[in-house]
């Protein structure tokens, strides 16, 4: 596949079928070329700023509105609804989520959708979610579309070929990818995959500021990429179904023809994905652990400065070389919640239970830091130049929201790992008053 190179540039683009499809010196002709109608997705509010401003022009076949009344989908394990269980502040660590076999139960990326944990209300437009998908058959005459807020993609086992009205990507483990609000698409799978994504009310992702580091470093904006038009004039006389994630809830719309009919478009409103093997490492050199601040990838803004909805932050590997250092992660509370994945490899701080496709959550206030083994062995570590985490993606979903656990979370998805807190029993007094 081909791809456009940029964040948030203003790119245009049109099949090499039909040259000529965008309209020159303007937006929305009396006529547009081949008879195309001209239609603008909004991603943001008409006047905000230039720097914030985001939409883009489609030229498609026939507009999205032309389907039948919405009527109310049933929703599965997907909710927004935070009161369904106790609240609960230990550390949770999930096992690796299972994947149905598909003689058994047929589930594609949407009916295989299922919400981990969340806060806030996307009605008010503040808030998250984070959702774990399984399945194992491609979305087939039907595609999606979240009206809530935007889509952060993990794919970790199986790769994606997701069809957007901008055109087609191909997103494999250790990639990921956003398909913002109201963007229609849908996802063809290979076999058995498994996911995470983390959903934002209210705010889009963008590339964190640098500060110090000054102009280059971290995820470089010219390793994002867009997908090029591409359309299908098809029709469907059985009926297509076009999904809408609506306030919390799905509803689903008939149509007879593919909405993947855009044959050109223009404008800085777009899906994108990211290989996170691109990403420019920063860490200390000469002592102490850097915050894992310093591995944000992308970063959903709140109306505080400097405080996020969410940041999407990565472990990737990388050279530790601090002296007289604990160079693990430390000990840890913290006034944001820390939901952490796992792609692939083993996480240098708790190598034993926490595995690729299972999870865990780090609440509120709550303490975590490395397990009993972990801490006595680099305790003792000659501290030499070494490679960390070598051939392992761990990732981090940190947000300001205090997330409520779902009850499929807790009790229904059997995932649950009751013996996590054991990893920390084993931990040892060390103190001495005569040794300084």
């Amino acid at each position: 596949l081909q791809y456009l190179s940029g964040f948030g540039n203003e790119h245009v683009s049109e099949d090499p079928r039909c040259p000529g499809a965008l309209p020159e010196g303007q937006n929305n002709p009396q006529v547009c070329p081949y008879g195309l109608y001209a239609e603008q997705l909004s991603g943001s509010a008409f006047t905000c700023p230039r720097s914030t401003n985001k939409r883009s022009w489609l030229y498609r076949i026939l507009p999205s509105v032309c389907h039948k009344p919405f009527q109310p989908l049933e929703e599965g394990h997907l909710t927004h609804n935070w009161d369904d269980v106790e609240p609960d502040p230990n550390q949770l660590r999930w096992k690796p989520f299972e994947i149905p076999k598909a003689s058994q139960n047929k589930m594609d990326f949407v009916s295989g959708l299922h919400t981990l944990c969340g806060a806030g209300e996307p009605r008010g437009r503040n808030g998250i979610a984070i959702h774990v998908f399984v399945c194992n058959t491609s979305m087939l005459d039907r595609c999606f579309y979240n009206s809530d807020g935007d889509f952060l993609i993990v794919p970790q086992q199986g790769k994606l070929l997701i069809t957007t009205e901008f055109g087609k990507l191909l997103v494999e483990p250790n990639e990921i990818c956003v398909i913002q609000q109201g963007m229609r698409f849908s996802v063809e799978v290979f076999g058995e995959t498994r996911g995470y994504i983390l959903e934002v009310y209210g705010a889009h992702f963008e590339l964190p500021d640098l500060g110090p580091i000054g102009a280059n470093g971290l995820a470089n904006p010219r390793d994002f990429l867009v997908p090029v038009a591409w359309y299908e004039d098809r029709q469907v006389p059985g009926g297509y179904t076009v999904i809408s994630k609506y306030q919390g809830k799905l509803f689903a719309a008939q149509q007879d023809f593919s909405p993947f009919n855009v044959v050109a478009w223009h404008g800085n409103y777009t899906p994108y994905k990211y290989n996170l093997d691109n990403f420019m490492v920063i860490n200390a050199v000469a002592f102490d652990h850097a915050d894992p601040s310093i591995f944000t990838v992308l970063t959903a803004k709140s109306t505080r400065p400097g405080v996020a909805l969410a940041d999407f932050v990565i472990f990737p590997p990388r050279w530790g070389v601090a002296n007289n250092t604990f160079r693990p992660p430390y000990y840890h509370r913290n006034c944001m919640s820390e939901f952490m994945g796992l792609i692939r490899g083993h996480y240098e701080a708790k190598e034993e239970g926490f595995q690729p496709g299972g999870a865990s959550l780090h609440s509120m206030m709550t303490p975590h830091g490395p397990d009993a083994d972990c801490f006595e062995k680099a305790s003792k570590a000659k501290l030499e130049p070494e490679r960390v985490a070598e051939g392992t993606m761990a990732f981090m979903f940190e947000s300001s929201f205090s997330m409520a656990v779902t009850k499929w979370g807790l009790k229904t998805s059997n995932r649950l790992d009751k013996n996590y807190y054991k990893c920390w029993e084993p931990l040892k007094s060390h103190f001495n008053p005569n040794c300084k």
